[in-house]
Formats: structure tokens, C-alpha cells, sequence
């Protein structure tokens, strides 16, 4: 496929091109499409490049060729068509529009109400070391895999937090997917006050690693697993194995476009492993009381 300008500059600290970026995305795509796959997405662009201004884009352009695949989205007071990936040539069709970063749903098209993935967002304050957030990590899974019952996934998220994962059979809409993820972080923010809270403020968070679980809604999006990211280095959201995580020399910011191919699949038994909520749900009550 060709791309309008492919030596226009996007990411000028580091040289990377608009070539450069749908070459990234032609390279990684059947890594990245199976959790992009049937998951209405939201295009984050820098038409003049990290230094100039982005544009989220949910509503696909009335331009983009009929070959993509798109979808009609309810939302409140109307409708929107958003894209939805299955192929490599909608990523790269999509990095010539100057996409750098893609978010998807939680749900996928044909059950949007009904997400199939929980998430939690570990955000950590300024200046808080990597380790704290890790910590946080691990802490949170060993409640929802020892004690819950649940599969857990850890990726990075291209910054200096980490995202973690609930694959769910989809059996509960996003309302009471989202109370139960914020039972959860209440739970863990009570066992550990020290290192996480649920407080919103970010003046009130005290140092904290706070446990947002607010994406955890219709409409809302995540940043894509290997969906590079606007920021230089050209760092990119990363699925990891729960071993890679507990390896100190891990760092944030390791995995760029440069760094990231061949490193096989470390989520691939997400794809096989789905969980209703009743039983979990039934669990983190009796820790509430």
C-alpha cells in the first residue's frame, strides 16, 4: 500500500517517519490484530507530528476507502462509525493517516454492551519508581487469580504505568463489570494503603499508586496492545508475562519499535481462558463485610 508523505517526520527526536511507523505496523500485525479484531477503535493522530497537535478521532472520515471495515456505535444523542482492524492494511492505511496511537473498546461489535475484558489502570504519581507499580501489580494479582479465581494479564502501557487484564466470558454489561472492578481496587487499596488507593484526586493520593478502574465503561477505550504510543522513543504497549514482569531489570520505556518484534505471544492463553463474574463477585462482597 502507499502512503501520502511517508517521509514526513512524526516523532523528530528520534527521526521516525510516517514509513517508519506503517512499516512498524505492517511488521506487527498479526501480533497485534487478534486484540484488535471484531473491537470498534479510536485513532489518535499528529497530522504534523509528535510537536504539533493531536486529534482523537472516533467518527471515520467520510474519505477513508469502502475496504475498511467499519461500525455504527451508539452513543448518547446519536451515533458514530468507527473503524474496526482485522487486517494489516487497515494499519497501515490507518499509520498513513498519521494514526500513532490506537485505542479499542472493551467489547466487540455485534455485543458492545458486554465487555469480554476487564481492566485496571496502574497509574503511578510523578517521579514514583517503577517497582512501586509492579508491586501493585502483583499484589492485585494474587487477589484476582489466588483468591478470585480469575485469569489475570499484565501489559505496559508505553508510559511509566501498567495495565492489567480480566478476560470475561461477557455474560455482565460495562455497569457491573465496572462495580465489580472498582470492589476489587478497594479491596486491594484497603489491604495495602500504604501503596494504592482509589482516590480520584490527584491531590489526595498521597504518593500512591492509584487504581483507576473508570475505563471499565461503555464507550470508554484502552490503548491497543502494540499500539505504539506519542511519545519519543516511540514506546509501545506491551503484553508481558507475568515472569518478565518480576525481573527487576524490566524498565517502563524498554519496548519501542525498535525493540519490540519477535517476542512470541505472551498473552496467547487469554484466548482460551473466559470468566463469568458471579462466583468473584460473590467473593470480594464477603471481603467488603
Amino acid at each position: 500500500m502507499q502512503i501520502s508523505n511517508p517521509d514526513k517526520v512524526l516523532f523528530p527526536d528520534d527521526g521516525l517517519t510516517k514509513a517508519d511507523l506503517a512499516d512498524y505496523y505492517r511488521r506487527e500485525a498479526d501480533a497485534m490484530l487478534p486484540w484488535l479484531r471484531d473491537r470498534p477503535v479510536a485513532m489518535v493522530r499528529y497530522p504534523d507530528g509528535l510537536r504539533g497537535e493531536s486529534i482523537m478521532q472516533k467518527n471515520v472520515p467520510r474519505y477513508f476507502p469502502d475496504w475498511i471495515r467499519t461500525a455504527e456505535i451508539t452513543k448518547q444523542g446519536g451515533t458514530l462509525r468507527q473503524v474496526v482492524c482485522d487486517r494489516p492494511d487497515t494499519l497501515v492505511y490507518l499509520a498513513g493517516q498519521a494514526c500513532i496511537e490506537v485505542h479499542t473498546f472493551l467489547s466487540r461489535v455485534g455485543r458492545l454492551q458486554n465487555p469480554d475484558q476487564l481492566i485496571f489502570d496502574l497509574d503511578p504519581p510523578a517521579g514514583a519508581p517503577f517497582g512501586q507499580v509492579v508491586t501493585v501489580a502483583t499484589e492485585l494479582r494474587s487477589l484476582l487469580e489466588g483468591e478470585l479465581g480469575l485469569a489475570p494479564f499484565v501489559k505496559t502501557t508505553g508510559g511509566h504505568g501498567l495495565h492489567v487484564h480480566v478476560p470475561l466470558s461477557g455474560a455482565d454489561d460495562y455497569d457491573a463489570a465496572r462495580d465489580f472492578a472498582l470492589q476489587v481496587a478497594r479491596a486491594l487499596a484497603a489491604r495495602h494503603p500504604d501503596l494504592a488507593t482509589t482516590e480520584q484526586r490527584r491531590a489526595s493520593r498521597g504518593g500512591r499508586i492509584y487504581l483507576d478502574v473508570m475505563r471499565n465503561a461503555y464507550g470508554q477505550l484502552a490503548v491497543a496492545p502494540y499500539s505504539v504510543r506519542a511519545r519519543p522513543g516511540a514506546p509501545v504497549a506491551t503484553p508481558l508475562s507475568w515472569t518478565e514482569l518480576a525481573d527487576q531489570a524490566l524498565r517502563p520505556g524498554q519496548f519501542t519499535t525498535a525493540t519490540v518484534a519477535g517476542r512470541g505471544d505472551p498473552w496467547a492463553p487469554m484466548r482460551r481462558r473466559r470468566f463469568g463474574l458471579d462466583r468473584a463477585r460473590r467473593a470480594v462482597a464477603r471481603m467488603a463485610a
